[in-house]
C-alpha cells in the first residue's frame, strides 16, 4: 500500500501529497513541527508535544486556528490509514502561501501535513530503532543562540543541525553542539546525558538548547528511582571523561553512547536502569 499522508485534513496517497512552491515553509522555513512516537496506536506524551507545538506557533506568531482535538484526530487518522500500531509521526504547520515578501501576513491559511513511518514495537517486549550505540563528535558549528531564534521552538529551519551533521566523520552518528560560550548544550537532534560522580548530568535548559519531551521523562524517571540529577554548564571534556553517556529523543528513546571524540565511554548501570524504566513506562501506558 502506498504511504498515506494527511494534507490539510484529507488523507491522500504520498504521490498526491504536494505543497505549493510558494508555501512559506518551503520559501523561508517558516513553520513549526513536532516529531511524535506512536506505541500501540496511541501517541506518547501527546499533551506535552501539543503544548510545545502551541509554544512554537506562538513564538512564530502563527495563529493557525486548528484546535488540539482536531489536530489529534488528523494524527490518529494518519496512523490508522497506514495501518500502523507503532510509528514515527511528524506533524508540520506552516504559515501557508502568502505574497512573496519576508514580512508575514497575520491572516494565516496554514498548510498542515501529517505523515507516519512504521517502527518496531516499543516497551518491554520491543526492540530499538537504532542498531548500535552512538558515537559522538564535537563539532565547530555552534548552537544558534536563543536571542537569534528561540531555542525551545521546533521550527522548519534546521540548517544549524544540518551544518553540524555535515561536519561528522564517517564513524560518528551524532554531533555534539556547544553554545557560543563553548558549553555543551545538545546533539544535532538529541539531548545529552552523562554519568559522573554517581550522578546523572545534563546541560541546563537555561542554556541555548531544546529541552526534549523524552529528556523530561527520563529526568522524572531518574528522580523517582533515587538517581541524583544535576543540570549545569559542561565542557566537552566532561562528556568525554564520563563513566557512561546516552542520548535521548522521541525516536531513539534512550541511545547509549560508546565513544566521544574517539574516546571510549561505554554504557553502564544507570543507562541500563533508565532504559528499562522507560520501557516499563511505555508498556504500562500503551500495551
Amino acid at each position: 500500500m502506498s504511504p498515506q499522508f494527511n494534507l490539510d485534513g484529507e488523507i491522500v496517497p504520498a504521490e498526491e501529497a504536494t505543497v505549493s512552491v510558494e508555501d512559506r515553509g518551503f520559501q523561508y522555513g517558516d513553520g513549526a513541527f513536532e516529531t511524535l512516537r506512536a506505541y500501540g496506536g496511541d501517541i506518547f506524551e501527546w499533551e506535552a508535544h501539543a503544548d510545545r507545538l502551541d509554544r512554537t506557533c506562538e513564538a512564530l506568531s502563527i495563529d493557525h486556528g486548528i484546535d488540539r482535538a482536531e489536530l489529534r484526530e488528523r494524527i490518529d487518522e494518519t496512523i490508522a490509514a497506514n495501518e500502523f500500531d507503532d510509528a514515527y509521526v511528524k506533524c508540520s504547520i506552516t504559515r501557508g502561501v502568502q505574497p512573496g515578501k519576508l514580512t508575514p501576513d497575520p491572516d494565516v491559511d496554514p498548510t498542515v501535513v501529517v505523515y507516519a513511518k512504521g517502527l518496531p514495537r516499543g516497551g518491554v517486549d520491543g526492540e530499538s530503532v537504532w542498531d548500535d550505540p552512538a558515537t559522538l563528535q564535537t563539532v565547530k558549528t555552534r548552537r544558534m543562540p536563543d536571542s537569534a531564534i528561540p531555542a525551545s521552538a521546533k521550527t522548519h529551519n534546521y540548517l544549524n543541525g544540518i551544518l553540524a551533521r555535515a561536519e561528522l566523520i564517517d564513524t560518528a552518528d551524532e554531533a555534539l553542539l556547544r553554545d557560543t560560550e563553548g558549553a555543551v548544550v545538545e546533539g544535532a537532534a538529541s539531548n545529552v546525558f552523562f554519568v559522573h560522580d554517581d550522578a546523572l548530568h545534563t546541560p541546563s535548559a537555561t542554556r541555548d538548547l531544546l529541552p526534549g519531551i523524552t529528556r523530561r521523562v527520563v529526568i522524572d524517571l531518574a528522580e523517582d528511582a533515587g538517581v541524583p540529577v544535576r543540570t549545569g554548564t559542561y565542557e566537552p571534556s566532561d562528556v568525554r571523561e564520563a563513566r557512561e553517556a546516552f542520548l535521548t529523543n522521541t525516536t531513539w528513546e534512550l541511545r547509549p553512547v560508546d565513544e566521544v571524540d574517539g574516546i571510549s565511554v561505554g554504557g553502564g548501570a544507570v543507562t541500563e536502569l533508565l532504559s528499562r524504566l522507560f520501557d516499563e513506562l511505555v508498556e504500562e501506558r500503551h500495551y
